[in-house]
């Protein structure tokens, strides 16, 4: 096994470590879970451990393509999460500076999802 590039252990030190929140602060998680979605402790976890697993998948060459597509289906299966925190806000009365920084991180998910594919799934031109 070849040591990988800076790119992708950056990823996985990322993915792994918002894995491991999933369980430390999993009221957090709870919180923003969309309402209409069922078994909200269950989906937390679930995610948690995608988390750690495709982030650690990316530190192996013969894995690190499906963990980067496993990372990207990810993104947007919690996508919804992130819109309902921002509702929650709005409808809370948050402050503009909160409302203001969960409405930048919507297409911030876009950009790490650009990230995670460069790292792990765009082909690299072969050395001369």
């Amino acid at each position: 096994m070849n040591m990988p590039r800076r790119g992708p252990i950056i990823v996985a030190i990322v993915f792994v470590s918002a894995g491991i929140l999933h369980f430390v602060i999993e009221p957090f998680y709870l919180a923003m879970m969309p309402p209409w979605l069922p078994a909200h402790a269950r989906l937390v976890q679930v995610s948690g451990i995608a988390e750690i697993v495709l982030g650690l998948g990316v530190l192996v060459d013969g894995t690190r393509r499906a963990a980067g597509w496993g990372l990207l289906a990810l993104l947007v299966a919690v996508f919804p999460a992130n819109v309902q925190m921002l509702l929650d806000a709005i409808a809370a009365h948050a402050s503009t500076a909160w409302i203001t920084a969960l409405v930048a991180r919507l297409p911030l998910q876009w950009v790490i999802g650009q990230w995670v594919w460069r790292v792990t799934l765009r082909r690299r031109a072969a050395a001369p």
